[in-house]
């Protein structure tokens, strides 16, 4: 076999084996990458055996990784988005006239924050193209560690220790409601005076969620929402209808503010401002050159209204 051919091998037998580190499974594997569960079992095979090491414990549900196989695909994966970066850089030399930049955030900022940073981002550089997914803090946290995305941006309390924090803003929880709420024209408001109001609140995986029920615990306040959702659309929506009180970051909603769809109104209670905005890259990784600038597009805009 010919070094060429080794080498292909070698990338394939690679990327097979991060797709069933990713997946949990070989069926599952072969599904995504749409190549037979039997093609996928012998370039695990032969990588194992070139390494002269098992890489997987095979369990009842699946495959997982073990220590060796752990340690490779913390390289591999790292090499991979290198390797994607490099052309990605090659392929731009003459300036961001190509290229792509993959994202994930909470849904807050697909509301107004990120899709405006976009179209602004493309007024400059029109040959960029993006990927954008919606999902929960932890979800996007994942995704940043698979290396699936460039760059995550979701709300956070604590450190990840897989995850390079790339733009870090304290982000006070504010009460929103209608402009014709009682509370509207108030300067601040309290935990326990919004308990007396009909309240839509993010369910209680949420972060944001989280740090509102520790706040409570201490203050001895008790919230009962008629409103718990996952999503923030449905829950602006219901504030936005009657005389609710809701719950939000100052960014996701600065379109509503600006048009006086909605009121925001600072809590007084102190721990109510201990969530933070995060961007939030692969640690260890170097983004690509569209993403890095990006990156900047994104700063920017947040600390416009920090």
């Amino acid at each position: 076999m010919t070094s060429s051919n080794t080498r292909i091998l070698e990338e394939t037998a690679v990327r097979y084996f991060l797709e069933v580190v990713r997946r949990g499974s070989i069926t599952e594997a072969a599904i995504t990458l749409n190549v037979a569960s039997s093609a996928i079992s012998r370039q695990i095979s032969r990588l194992e055996d070139a390494l002269d090491t098992p890489l997987f414990e095979r369990i009842s549900r699946g495959m997982r990784p073990n220590a060796a196989g752990e340690l490779l695909a913390a390289h591999a994966l790292r090499m991979q988005l290198e390797a994607e970066r490099v052309g990605n850089e090659l392929a731009a030399l003459k300036g961001l006239r190509r290229g792509e930049v993959k994202l994930a955030c909470t849904e807050g900022f697909a509301l107004e924050f990120v899709p405006n940073a976009i179209a602004q981002f493309r007024e400059r550089h029109r040959g960029i193209r993006f990927q954008l997914s919606v999902g929960n803090a932890k979800s996007v946290a994942q995704l940043v560690r698979e290396g699936t995305v460039d760059l995550g941006l979701t709300f956070m309390l604590a450190p990840d220790p897989d995850i390079k924090v790339e733009f870090s803003q304290k982000t006070p929880i504010m009460a929103v409601m209608h402009p014709d709420h009682v509370l509207a024209e108030r300067k601040r408001v309290s935990l326990s005076e919004l308990a007396q109001y009909p309240l839509g609140m993010p369910k209680k995986n949420i972060t944001m969620r989280r740090l509102i029920d520790a706040c409570c615990s201490r203050s001895n306040v008790v919230l009962e929402p008629v409103l718990s959702a996952d999503s923030i659309s449905a829950l602006l929506s219901f504030v936005m209808s009657g005389n609710g009180v809701g719950f939000s970051a100052q960014i996701p909603i600065r379109e509503y503010l600006r048009t006086r769809k909605l009121v925001a109104v600072p809590i007084k209670d102190k721990d109510m401002n201990a969530l933070y905005l995060e961007i939030q890259s692969l640690s260890g990784r170097t983004l690509p050159q569209a993403a890095r600038s990006f990156l900047n597009t994104l700063i920017d805009r947040a600390t416009e209204y920090a």
